[in-house]
């Protein structure tokens, strides 16, 4: 019962949320009509659509490989027996984190050179940490009791894993995965600088030429894309994460 009093609180605040972006989205498009706004963007409606496939592309690279690496770096810093290499490790990523989004960037270009590819590294590494953490997390928070019952049971280390710990922490894995993308989506716009593509390409340029129209045609889309990725990671989470494990249903 006591599950149930704390998951209605939580689906309201997620629904009372939905309705205020919605609310946001829907005045914003009428203060882009009202003042000009809307049609000059519309100038520009073919490089908006061809860069938010550029956008979208990144995000979905960049995002998958910082995901498929993630996970299992994850599961290996929730485990006990990696001893003194376990902080060694999670003081690694975090120094990924630490230095600045444009000095990875760089850092990268020397390496791999102009284009997607810096961009793509740069990017998994800037969204790989809450992917980890939240692993981490999700795994260390299940309780004991519940791996005590399956080795009793005679499980293996790997069922374990796979059919004990993962599911239990299958919520908060999937809240630091739909963390790391909506920071992947914010940030892919900086890929411009080093030829790597994507709506940064209107909002700089727009800068440049100090063009209002031009730099919103590329803002408002990124920001719609933030919102838009960030609500269907959260559909994706509350229906599939199994109602047991998950506090919203």
């Amino acid at each position: 019962m006591t599950g149930a009093r704390t998951a209605h609180p939580m689906a309201a605040l997620a629904s009372l949320w939905r309705l205020v972006v919605l609310g946001l989205v829907f005045l914003l498009g009428i203060w882009a009509s009202a003042s000009g706004t809307l049609t000059a963007m519309m100038a520009y409606r073919e490089d908006i659509a061809f860069l938010t496939v550029q956008h979208l592309e990144l995000v979905a690279i960049s995002g998958a490989i910082a995901i498929v690496t993630g996970i299992p770096i994850g599961i290996l810093l929730a485990r006990r027996s990696l001893g003194m290499f376990g902080p060694v490790l999670a003081q690694i990523i975090n120094l990924g984190t630490t230095i600045p989004t444009l000095a990875i960037l760089a850092l990268a270009m020397t390496v791999l050179g102009l284009g997607a590819p810096p961009a793509i590294f740069g990017l998994a590494v800037l969204t790989l940490l809450p992917v980890v953490l939240n692993t981490v997390s999700g795994l260390r928070a299940v309780p004991p009791a519940l791996i005590e019952a399956a080795r009793g049971m005679g499980m293996t280390p790997a069922q374990i894993l796979f059919q004990v710990e993962i599911p239990n922490a299958l919520f908060v894995m999937a809240a630091g995965i739909r963390t790391a993308l909506a920071i992947n989506v914010g940030t892919v716009p900086l890929a411009f600088l080093i030829g790597g593509g994507g709506l940064g390409e209107l909002i700089f340029t727009g800068i440049d030429l100090m063009d209002t129209g031009l730099l919103l045609a590329g803002a408002i889309p990124t920001a719609m894309l933030a919102v838009i990725v960030d609500f269907v990671a959260g559909q994706l989470q509350f229906w599939l994460v199994p109602r047991g494990v998950n506090p919203l249903r």
